[in-house]
């Protein structure tokens, strides 16, 4: 009898242990971005006008536990500032010059903008298909790390997920003065807004993706 119960003990023990490791490995996921299947679209308004253009991460992760996103990170390659709006090749390339100079995001200085989560929240009763988590992370642009906070779209189906979202960055927190108001006295119609936005879309990578480049 003794044996017995301490069969059935030794037994308890190693399926609760079994159990705490299953849930701790389906618990916790760090998914790597697929950075060619997601994407990354600006748009900068002015008086009278914007401009818009995509730029490119260099890589990228979402963490998972469950079916709930609770972190993620990614980064910038601020030399991919392009611009798609601008047809006349010679005022294009003009324009990104601009973008990359020291007026405005010194990509020679600071080649690299990131983002971390600091904070992921489901939005209750949020419908299908509409901003369901509200995300607050540290944004880092030209060496300098502010706060942001933004709705997103998250859908997680096992390893696969994506996050949607638009973000309005502030520059002027960030020491982007070109055009800025928030600098500059008596711009007139030359004034550039202070926030422009960042439409995001991260996909995770599939494990045949990552095969296949290795990553």
């Amino acid at each position: 009898m003794k044996i017995t119960k301490y069969l059935f003990a030794v037994l308890a023990i190693v399926a609760i242990t079994s159990n705490e490791v299953v849930a701790q490995e389906v618990a916790s996921k760090t998914l790597p971005v697929d950075i060619h299947s997601s994407s990354m679209v600006w748009t900068g308004k002015k008086i009278g006008g914007e401009h818009t253009g995509k730029i490119s991460l260099t890589s990228g992760s979402l963490q998972v536990e469950g079916n709930k996103l609770v972190g993620g990170a990614f980064e910038i390659d601020m030399n991919t500032i392009t611009n798609t709006d601008l047809t006349d090749a010679e005022y294009n390339a003009k324009l990104v010059g601009h973008l990359k100079s020291d007026d405005f995001f010194g990509v020679e200085k600071h080649p690299k903008a990131k983002f971390k989560v600091t904070k992921a929240t489901l939005i209750a009763g949020a419908k299908a298909g509409a901003n369901n988590y509200r995300i607050d992370g540290a944004l880092t642009i030209k060496g300098k790390t502010e706060n942001i906070s933004f709705p997103a779209t998250v859908l997680i189906s096992g390893n696969s997920t994506e996050a949607v979202a638009t973000i309005a960055v502030d520059r002027s927190k960030f020491d982007v003065r070109y055009g800025s108001p928030s600098f500059f006295a008596d711009l007139g119609d030359k004034a550039i807004n202070n926030e422009f936005l960042i439409d995001m879309k991260l996909v995770t990578a599939t494990e045949s993706t990552v095969a296949a480049t290795g990553k």
